[in-house]
């Protein structure tokens, strides 16, 4: 299917690809269909595009490229809601955010993807220890420009 982007214009993506949130993200209910774009083969900040509004998308990163220990508990009505049989078909990431230098990622709010069924939830972690600003990495303007160049 032809999906219209702001950002990359106009890009072709196969059915299997569309990742389902039924419930949205946080602050946008009602955008429910996804897809997810790797910029690279060993990038590690990838692009979660919006199918229905071309003007939507996130950047998000596996937290785990970050920190080891972070993990997700998911209950088992969670399990359900995601269609999982096993943890292990699960992908998390986090939404990035450009803070000044600073990279961070809302560690807070993960989305938890369903690799298998393409179905995804935001779900709002309760342990302390995580927030909605964790940091990831400095970046100075320099490797900016030199990036998007």
């Amino acid at each position: 299917m032809e999906v219209r982007t702001t950002r990359f214009g106009v890009i072709d993506i196969a059915e299997d690809r569309v990742i389902t949130f039924p419930e949205g993200l946080l602050g946008f209910g009602d955008r429910t269909r996804f897809c997810l774009l790797q910029p690279g083969d060993d990038a590690c900040f990838f692009w979660l595009q919006c199918l229905d509004d071309p003007n939507l998308a996130f950047v998000v990163t596996d937290p785990t490229f970050f920190e080891q220990d972070y993990s997700v508990p998911i209950r088992p009505e969670q399990m359900s809601g995601l269609k999982l049989q096993k943890l292990e078909d699960a992908q998390v990431f986090v939404i990035v955010n450009k803070i000044d230098e600073q990279l961070t990622g809302n560690f807070q709010g993960p989305l938890i993807i369903n690799t298998l069924d393409k179905v995804g939830e935001q779900i709002v972690l309760s342990d302390k220890r995580w927030t909605t600003r964790h940091p990831l990495m400095r970046v100075s303007e320099q490797s900016t420009q030199t990036a998007s160049a």
